[in-house]
């Protein structure tokens, strides 16, 4: 159940992190309520998922999920340039947190 819960606090991460940018400082307050509570979302779960996983794999998880999401959105919705390098470095930052989880183990 922990890692469902990481995996979720991952998503959430993303979720606050791309309010956080249409948020524009703040100033909008659709996203920035979206911002807080998913904010909220992502930390209470990371919290919660530390108690049963090492906490350095939790937390590369937790950024690793957040940053491929909050990137691959960025690149399906054209906020940001998709090329097959940076899917390349994606794949890796993914390969790297599986890795550093297997090599916990």
């Amino acid at each position: 159940m922990a890692w469902v819960i990481l995996v979720l606090s991952g998503v959430m991460e993303a979720v606050w992190a791309t309010a956080l940018s249409k948020s524009n400082g703040f100033s909008r307050l659709v996203p920035s309520l979206v911002f807080v509570v998913a904010l909220a979302l992502s930390m209470a779960g990371l919290a919660v998922a530390t108690r049963d996983l090492p906490p350095g794999a939790s937390y590369a998880v937790w950024v690793g999920i957040g940053a491929v999401l909050t990137v691959g959105f960025a690149m399906l919705t054209g906020a940001e340039t998709a090329s097959p390098v940076k899917i390349a470095l994606l794949l890796g930052v993914m390969g790297c947190v599986v890795g550093l989880n297997v090599a916990a183990h």
